[in-house]
């Protein structure tokens, strides 16, 4: 039966994993990711000194041995530090070089006779590290736990591993000339190879999830206003509904119309119809509750939806109605009036958004008829889509043939 040879698998393991970190830094470096730049720096400075260490052991002397274990715990702390940075947080300076030093004070203080204690504090330290990242990723984890269990399972069962010489540290003889090929060994070089390759598995999970939300949100943002656009705004709303059916409470939609827009940007030029834009989502935004949705669904137009009575929305919709009218934008021309016409439509609990857009479109056609600057609410929910689409389409200007 053929043996695994120690060395041979360090040596595998320290391979693998500066090919690794090569890999995320030019990744890091093409999709401007500090965080990947993190991690693939840490898997090189970890691969050098695990490299130098099993190749040159026993030839180094004393103070570069130390220097070299030094330079591995920078790199495990590094590891850490690198899921600090893709969540957005600052790097943690101490924490990155507190096992290092830690590392250099207990060897320092130790007989050099006693290299299973050495040993134990090593695999403390590294266990810490791994305890931290997987920490650091478990407080940030998403709704989708199930599907994103090995971001932090990889980092604790790594930590586990390491703690076996705490656990069985009787049965650790590094002293012995056998040591090097006993099946401790073997099982931490295995489990090196498994924790680099792993690692970076979950490392292109939690980038490849960050994408995909990434283009998501974007799919579903206005850009100009930062606010839902019509996509964004009818998902959100799907699922407030369905919350507040299971709790049979009501909702209450309501449609803005900025008033005489197109005259805006004709009079004052686009730049100041965006300015209109971004003030009236600030208008919205600012007095509605953080339990209410918003966004823009058209050129000039924005809805909202409020888990509450049609009173309450119609009280909410008249204070928008108030901010805005008394804001004002000052171009070079002179003020620009600034106000809107809103409809308003509550229905029970369960009421589909169409319906509840619907009716409130039909309140808000009702405002611009009465003289704009002014709130309507919907007298009744329409008996079907269908209607509502043909009374839409009749109240729509017929087009004017072109003439010679």
């Amino acid at each position: 039966m053929m043996s695994l040879d120690s060395i041979t698998l360090y040596l595998v393991a320290t391979m693998v994993a500066a090919l690794l970190g090569a890999m995320m830094v030019f990744f890091g470096r093409q999709e401007k990711s500090p965080a990947l730049k993190w991690w693939g720096t840490a898997y090189l400075l970890g691969a050098a000194s695990v490299a130098l260490w099993t190749a040159a052991g026993d030839k180094l002397g004393a103070q570069l041995y130390l220097a070299l274990n030094a330079v591995g715990f920078v790199a495990c702390g590094m590891v850490w530090n690198a899921a600090r940075v893709f969540h957005g947080r600052k790097p943690n300076w101490p924490g990155l070089l507190f096992g290092a030093l830690g590392w250099a004070a207990a060897v320092s203080l130790l007989d050099p006779a006693a290299a299973t204690l050495r040993m134990l504090i090593g695999a403390g330290i590294v266990s810490v590290y791994a305890a931290l990242t997987a920490g650091e990723l478990w407080s940030e984890r998403r709704k989708s736990l199930q599907r994103s269990w090995p971001v932090y399972a990889v980092p604790i069962m790594h930590g586990c591993v390491l703690m076996m010489p705490v656990l069985i540290g009787g049965f650790l003889r590094p002293n012995d000339p056998h040591f090097s090929n006993s099946i401790w060994v073997t099982v931490f070089a295995v489990e090196l190879i498994l924790y680099a390759v792993g690692t970076v598995f979950v490392i292109f999970m939690l980038v490849s999830e960050r994408t995909v939300t990434a283009h998501k949100t974007a799919a579903s943002m206005d850009p100009l206003t930062g606010m839902f656009n019509r996509r964004g705004f009818a998902e959100a709303c799907s699922r407030v509904i369905e919350r507040e059916a299971k709790a049979g409470r009501p909702v209450t939609v309501m449609i803005f119309d900025i008033d005489h827009f197109k005259s805006i940007n004709d009079r004052f030029g686009h730049p100041a119809g965006d300015e209109m834009l971004k003030l009236f989502s600030t208008v919205v935004t600012t007095n509605l509750r953080i339990s209410d949705l918003s966004g823009r669904i058209g050129g000039e137009e924005f809805a909202a939806l409020l888990p509450c009575s049609l009173e309450e929305g119609v009280l909410v919709a008249e204070r928008v109605r108030e901010a805005f009218e008394t804001s004002g934008i000052v171009v070079d021309e002179g003020p620009v009036d600034t106000t809107v016409s809103i409809g308003v439509a509550g229905g029970p609990a369960g009421t589909e958004l169409e319906v509840l857009l619907a009716a409130a479109d039909t309140a808000l056609y009702q405002a611009k008829r009465g003289g704009r600057n002014r709130v309507e609410a919907a007298e009744e929910l329409p008996l079907s889509l269908e209607n509502w689409r043909r009374q839409t389409a009749a109240r729509l200007p017929v087009p004017r043939p072109a003439t010679a």
